[in-house]
């Protein structure tokens, strides 16, 4: 058997996960986001007046991106209106996006409220956008517990982050 090597993993392995708790310092990962500067750093590729979108650092597959309320929000029944749309819009945006930078064939897209229902963080509301492609189901998940990701995450952030910035008519950073 041949190994596959992934040392990226060991970050999210040993990653300090008393800072994904509550708003605050050294609360919400989410929240401590709105407060760095953007960039590959931190991944975040837009901000708008309610929510930002931001590159999963741990991604499903290649492209797999986060929307986020800029308000600190656990219930989705807490979201204020204009909250929502905006949030929406962004997931629409995300998806003509990965449609353009990626070839997407298809897309995963939604929440898991609570951790019963499979949140890794469950404290901030978050909308997962998983891009997809025929064939991208193979046995690497299911007999080796590993995804394989074909494009480093800081190539991706670059499309993306330039492509967003064409889009919504920013300036890349």
């Amino acid at each position: 058997m041949e190994p596959l090597w992934a040392p990226w993993r060991m970050e999210y392995i040993h990653r300090d996960k008393t800072a994904e708790g509550g708003p605050g310092e050294g609360g919400c990962v989410f929240c401590g986001l709105l407060k760095e500067e953007d960039g590959s750093g931190n991944l975040v590729l837009h901000r708008s007046e309610l929510a930002y979108v931001v590159l999963n650092k741990y991604p499903y597959s290649n492209g797999h991106l986060i929307v986020v309320p800029n308000r600190h929000v656990r219930e989705f029944e807490a979201l204020g209106g204009d909250e929502g749309a905006a949030i929406f819009r962004l997931v629409q945006e995300c998806i003509s996006i990965l449609r353009r930078t990626h070839g997407a064939q298809g897309f995963n897209a939604g929440m898991n409220l609570g951790k019963v229902a499979g949140a890794g963080i469950d404290t901030q509301l978050h909308i997962h956008v998983v891009p997809r492609w025929e064939g991208d189901h193979n046995f690497m998940p299911v007999l080796g517990e590993v995804r394989v990701i074909p494009e480093h995450i800081e190539v991706t952030y670059e499309n993306l982050r330039r492509t967003f910035a064409e889009s919504l008519g920013e300036s890349p950073v």
